[in-house]
């Protein structure tokens, strides 16, 4: 008998194919949870440097403002009630100059002696709803309400300096 000849033709095989397609699903099968797990970690991340810097913002501007947290006074300097006007009040005292009564300006000048707190015009970003509104309740009086309701980024209390996220999940943070 003769031996058979083989064609000369490059190329792999089905079943050499299906061992490499085999070996890349294993592989990705462990490296995409380590993918996900990482962006979680990135935005929990985020998440905490973010309220790290606007507390500290607030806190600074607690103590230079006779203890009255941003949002409790109008832009004028009269104390609010009202939940929109402390939301518009907190976001301009944190990134404007303010008197000693929480009164704006945009430049600084011989009574408009405090801030900016934040260096941006717009407050942080909450990376998981990927909003930077935030929503007030002048209301409350009590330290440990951590109520999230809403869609904006992010939760304050004027009367008791609460700041916390507005997500629906991490707003025991």
């Amino acid at each position: 008998m003769l031996p058979m000849k083989r064609n000369k033709q490059a190329g792999f095989t089905l079943i050499e194919m299906l061992i490499v397609v085999l070996l890349l699903g294993i592989l990705a099968m462990l490296v995409i949870p380590q993918i996900s797990v990482s962006t979680e970690d990135a935005s929990l991340n985020t998440l905490h440097s973010n309220l790290g810097s606007m507390r500290n913002a607030v806190e600074l501007y607690y103590h230079q403002h006779n203890e009255t947290y941003p949002g409790e006074h109008d832009i004028t300097g009269t104390a609010t009630a009202d939940a929109a006007v402390a939301a518009t009040a907190f976001l301009q005292q944190l990134t404007q100059y303010t008197d000693i009564n929480g009164d704006v300006a945009a430049v600084k000048d011989a009574t408009h002696i405090y801030g900016p707190y934040l260096k941006s015009v717009t407050l942080p970003t909450n990376p998981y709803n990927n909003d930077n509104t935030v929503v007030c309740d002048p209301a409350e009086d009590d330290i440990t309400a951590r109520a999230s309701a809403g869609t904006q980024g992010w939760k304050f209390y004027p009367q008791t300096g609460v700041l916390m996220a507005n997500d629906g999940a991490h707003d025991t943070l």
